[in-house]
């Protein structure tokens, strides 16, 4: 391709592209309305109570000019989603307060949920896909990958938006987790970093398909495993040892772990 022909091609390309806000107005957006939730993120505090409900309206506003610019929807009112969005920022609080007991119940370390709040890379992950799962279920495209791929930049957590994740979920540590489109989480999970939740296959005619674990609930999964496959059920109750790799069920109450062959030798004793 000659330079000529290059730069008509690039500039055509530019002229179709619709114009789409920055990931970072996006993220921000998002950031705002965590914020609002858990001011222990913000350094701004409202004096009433009319204020703090003025600053909601102005991201259920800023949400619909948002997919407006993105074309989020076109056969939408995108007025309406950005509304029924917000309708349900209560249930998202009451959800996300549930992870962060779960975080503050379940590590020795956490000496307050406002240290949950404010410093745990997991608690940030999830509230960023708790957020992005709510646009997800109105069929919003684009924002939510926007959102948890802008969570998993900053942590190292990969989730995906479409993911059905029960409460007071929590995740220790959290560095090179991958949660992946298909999957079902139930109530009181735990994984530690490194897990894998992943599809035994990536073939692209998979798409749509359930391709991804189930795990139920109290189930812990220690850090390193690899659990794979959208037939791959792990029942309820269920401990799964670190570094263990599954691609099939495993039953209720089941704890699952492999003996590594480890030699210790000891060359003083020579």
């Amino acid at each position: 391709m000659d330079s000529k022909t290059f730069y008509r091609e690039i500039f055509d390309k530019q002229q179709r592209v619709e114009a789409v806000p920055s990931n970072r107005e996006i993220t921000g957006w998002a950031l705002r309305v965590i914020r609002l939730l858990y001011p222990e993120q913000s350094e701004h505090i409202f004096n009433t109570v009319h204020e703090l409900q003025e600053e909601f309206l102005k991201l259920e506003n800023e949400l619909c000019r948002i997919m407006d610019a993105t074309k989020a929807c076109r056969d939408c009112d995108n007025e309406q989603l950005a509304k029924a969005f917000f309708e349900e920022v209560p249930h998202l609080y009451q959800l996300l307060n549930t992870d962060i007991q779960a975080i503050f119940n379940g590590d020795p370390a956490a000496r307050s949920e406002f240290e949950v709040v404010r410093t745990y890379p997991g608690f940030f992950a999830i509230s960023f896909y708790r957020v992005a799962n709510g646009l997800y279920k109105y069929n919003v495209p684009l924002l939510p990958r926007i959102l948890t791929e802008y969570a998993h930049s900053k942590t190292g957590i990969d989730i995906h938006p479409a993911a059905e994740i029960g409460e007071y979920f929590h995740i220790d540590h959290g560095t090179g987790i991958v949660i992946g489109e298909s999957c079902k989480i139930g109530k009181n999970v735990k994984l530690y970093q490194g897990v894998t939740l992943g599809a035994l296959s990536v073939a692209k005619d998979m798409a749509f398909t359930k391709r991804h674990p189930t795990v139920e609930d109290n189930v812990v999964i220690y850090s390193g495993a690899t659990i794979l496959g959208g037939e791959t059920v792990i029942g309820h109750n269920s401990i799964i040892g670190g570094n263990v790799w599954l691609t099939k069920s495993v039953a209720p109450n089941s704890t699952v772990y492999h003996k590594p062959a480890i030699t210790v030798y000891n060359k003083n004793k020579d």
